[in-house]
């Protein structure tokens, strides 16, 4: 039987979401680990989105065949209990054989917050960027118009790509409220480090330190050198994967 798991993790202390031979420290490896011990067999998951190190998710989805017809809830209720404090199941459900939670995502939704005031939020730092200064947004949302759409992203991804680099963007958003400027970015797909480096890049468009028109340019160039800066893995959350 398939089954999908909508998944929430706090990214902090994990080197990212896919399972790597070095390390036993992947959320996807500790979800895989609880399902062998419950299933008594090697299982593997697969997950909608490869989140990097550091990175969070309230709405990651990943899906996994059981070699028998398990109870949902049962799924849901023993991964909770064997599964660290910092990842939580929240919802189980069965699937058509043929559903791949990669392959079968329409969009994904990831937020990136920044902390644009002097004094840091303590119970946020592992959750929020500390920029600490002021950023010109209404230059962010212009240069974020060039982004939008269909285009090869290659100066915004930190390895070059075997495969095809090209990706939808349909929106790139921004709100301000208490001193946090969030940024929202739903697309079909999205590179290694692309948001953060999409991120970093808009950062500097808002110091004054590049203009809205290069963000066109680097697009162009496909080069990674054209882009900017690639923002802190802590600020950024996977909201939600849509099918």
């Amino acid at each position: 039987m398939n089954y999908r798991l909508l998944i929430q993790y706090d990214g902090t202390r994990y080197e990212g979401w896919q399972r790597q031979k070095m390390t036993g420290n992947t959320i996807q490896g500790k979800i895989e680990d609880v399902l062998s011990k419950m299933t008594g067999k090697e299982v593997e998951i697969k997950g909608a989105s490869r989140t990097d190190a550091g990175v969070h998710a309230k709405g990651q989805a990943a899906n996994v065949h059981l070699p028998k017809n398990y109870n949902e809830k049962y799924i849901r209720d023993y991964l909770n209990e064997y599964l660290p404090k910092d990842i939580a199941i929240l919802e189980v459900k069965e699937v058509s054989d043929r559903f791949h939670s990669r392959l079968n995502a329409g969009q994904k939704t990831y937020v990136y917050r920044i902390s644009t005031v002097a004094v840091r939020n303590v119970f946020e730092r592992n959750y929020i960027y500390d920029l600490d200064q002021p950023l010109d947004v209404a230059s962010m949302e212009k240069a974020a118009k060039y982004l939008l759409g269909e285009h090869d992203f290659q100066s915004f991804c930190a390895k070059k790509m075997k495969k095809s680099s090209v990706r939808r963007l349909d929106e790139v958003s921004f709100r301000q409220s208490r001193g946090e400027l969030r940024i929202t970015y739903c697309g079909s797909g999205f590179l290694y480090n692309m948001v953060r480096i999409l991120t970093g890049t808009l950062i500097e468009v808002g110091r004054h330190e590049r203009t809205p028109e290069s963000v066109r340019a680097a697009l162009a160039a496909k080069e990674r050198a054209a882009a900017g800066y690639t923002a802190p893995a802590k600020g950024l959350c996977l909201i939600k994967v849509q099918f």
